[in-house]
C-alpha cells in the first residue's frame, strides 16, 4: 500500500508537478519475497532498464539487456525516421543474444559520428 500511494504521489501536487522515482529491484536471488516485490512494481515504471549479469561478469559495459529495456512512450521522444531507425535496430539485434546484441551495437555505434546519423541509417535500411 505504500509505495503505491508513494508512486500515485504526483496527481496529488497542487498546481500539478511530477516526481521522479529511480528505483533497483534485485531478481533471481532465490527469495521469493524478492521475486513478489518485482512482480508488483514491473511495468508501472514509464522507462526500465534491465542490466544483464552475464554481461558483467564477461566485462562487457553497460550490461543492458536490449530487448527487456525501453520506454513506454518512446515514439514522442524522437522523430518518425529516428522512430523507424529504432524499431528496425531493435528488430535486429532481438535476433541475437544478450552478448551479441550489445557487441554488434559497439561495432555499429563506431561506424557513426553521432546517435542521430545512426538512427537515420538504420531507418534507411529497413
Amino acid at each position: 500500500e505504500i509505495p503505491r500511494r508513494l508512486f500515485g504521489l504526483a496527481r496529488n501536487i497542487e498546481n500539478g508537478g511530477s516526481v521522479t522515482i529511480v528505483a533497483t529491484c534485485l531478481i533471481n536471488t532465490g527469495s521469493r519475497m524478492d521475486q513478489l516485490i518485482f512482480e508488483e512494481f514491473k511495468g508501472t515504471g514509464n522507462s526500465e532498464l534491465v542490466l544483464d549479469r552475464t554481461l558483467a561478469e564477461a566485462r562487457i559495459f553497460p550490461a543492458i539487456d536490449i530487448p527487456a529495456s525501453g520506454t513506454r512512450k518512446e515514439a514522442i521522444l524522437y522523430s518518425d525516421e529516428h522512430n523507424h531507425g529504432l524499431a528496425t535496430l531493435r528488430r535486429v539485434l532481438s535476433s541475437y543474444s544478450t552478448r551479441g546484441a550489445m557487441e554488434s551495437l559497439f561495432k555499429l555505434l563506431t561506424k557513426y559520428p553521432d546517435n542521430a546519423e545512426f538512427l537515420e541509417s538504420m531507418s534507411a535500411s529497413q
